[in-house]
């Protein structure tokens, strides 16, 4: 429990919300090296390494796809070594429409990569970010804590913050305040910022698979009448192969599945998804969350910066919304830092946040875009659309160059802003100088 006595008064950089999008933004401000005071403020527990010990052969778990940008942030904050023994890397990506001809094969080896992504269970990377959080001087960590009377002051933002038992609250005053506390975020709410909700009417239902033959690395995405399927590579453990299983269905349809037992929604999955992946042996702990997509419908302000859940939540049919989230605030980072060694802006300031987002924009359109297309595109079993997707998937499957942009928008390489594919801090964005190294 955080000691409210020690809970900083005065920060230049306050983030609410220390899940993996807050924390990964904490580290690379920190990594950036301006001198910024920086503060997680989050309602959970801080997790430690010592909280997952044991879980080496723990089944239930939620996992994340990391695309290849991903990858390069991590690299850049220097978490990747650490991530690596816990990652199941994508060699192909096989895309399909149950009861159609039409499917495409991606490859790794056509992008000259290593990988188009890599799967691990989220608790390596919290693991991983707390690690690093705790390591790092200039980050003030409260967690199991409350905000309360948030207002906008002269030069920044104020609120009070309290402490799971201790009755007293303390006050902070913040030059830039960053929400990064999820869709049903409070912060956001606080502040009266509105956002947009589009209901799919859709549950999507999480749990690990059991199966009865190695995956190969293979990542499958099969579209069928239930809903889209995902089935995520894993590493195996004791020897029982393991893919993560992504399954988007119709309210009514989640009603059942979830209350079925485990053979009979086996029977059902095998059913839609097919043999590519052998007999369909065990499932985990079935976890569900409706499927919407939000946006807030403002992303900055002077002194306010909103980023993951809480400024887009996504369909999960593509796995891109952790990917766009890191992009986000690697890029605030990097824009933060720039106006730092200028000096020509205050930090918080919204010329500069503005500026943020104006090289975020595309990046983010193109991908809620990607996200909301797919399960409308491929949920629509009209016999027009059908034939259309499917010569699409022809055309994905046989054309290179057709096939290259797809792979490379999956990755996050060809949405990024041109900025962010510099983005260095550690090595090239800012020195003790004060001098960029690529202007």
């Amino acid at each position: 429990m955080t000691n409210q006595s020690l809970i900083r008064q005065d920060v230049d950089i306050s983030i609410i919300g220390g899940g993996m999008v807050g924390a990964s933004l904490a580290l690379l401000l920190s990594s950036c090296k301006c001198g910024w005071r920086i503060q997680i403020v989050d309602a959970q527990p801080m997790q430690t390494t010592q909280s997952i010990d044991g879980l080496e052969s723990y089944f239930d778990a939620r996992s994340t796809a990391l695309s290849q940008s991903s990858r390069e942030i991590f690299e850049i904050l220097g978490l990747w070594e650490n991530l690596s023994p816990k990652l199941t890397e994508i060699s192909e990506v096989h895309v399909s429409d149950k009861g159609y001809p039409g499917s495409a094969r991606l490859c790794a080896e056509e992008q000259n990569l290593p990988a188009l992504g890599y799967v691990v269970e989220n608790r390596w990377i919290s693991s991983a970010l707390s690690e690093a959080l705790i390591e790092a001087e200039d980050i003030e960590i409260v967690d199991s804590a409350k905000i309360a009377e948030l207002k906008a002051v002269k030069g920044g933002m104020k609120f009070s913050v309290s402490t799971a038992g201790v009755g007293k609250s303390r006050e902070v005053n913040s030059k830039l305040l960053v929400i990064a506390d999820g869709a049903k975020s409070e912060t956001r709410n606080m502040l009266g910022i509105d956002f947009t909700v589009k209901d799919y009417g859709q549950v999507a239902i999480v749990a690990n698979v059991s199966l009865s033959q190695d995956h190969a690395g293979i990542a499958y995405e099969r579209f069928s009448d239930s809903g889209p399927i995902a089935m995520l590579p894993l590493e195996p453990i004791d020897g029982d192969y393991r893919a993560s299983l992504v399954w988007t269905v119709s309210l009514i349809q989640a009603e059942k599945l979830l209350s079925e037992s485990e053979d009979a929604f086996l029977k059902e999955l095998q059913l839609c998804f097919g043999y590519r992946l052998g007999k369909l042996q065990r499932i985990g702990t079935r976890y569900s969350f409706p499927v919407r997509l939000v946006t807030s419908n403002e992303q900055v302000r002077s002194n306010v910066v909103v980023v993951g859940n809480a400024a887009h939540s996504l369909h999960p049919v593509a796995g891109q919304g952790f990917n766009l989230a890191l992009r986000d605030v690697a890029m605030l980072a990097n824009e933060l830092a720039k106006a730092a060694v200028e000096g020509s802006s205050s930090l918080g300031e919204y010329s500069v946040l503005e500026r943020y987002l104006d090289n975020q924009k595309l990046d983010q359109e193109r991908t809620i875009l990607l996200s909301d297309l797919l399960p409308r595109t491929f949920g629509n079993r009209a016999l027009p659309i059908v034939l259309a997707r499917n010569i699409g998937l022809l055309a994905l499957d046989v054309l290179p160059l057709f096939r290259r942009n797809f792979t490379q928008l999956g990755m996050g390489l060809q949405t990024r802003g041109h900025e962010l594919a510099k983005f260095r801090p550690l090595d090239s964005l800012v020195f003790d100088t004060g001098i960029r190294s690529d202007g």
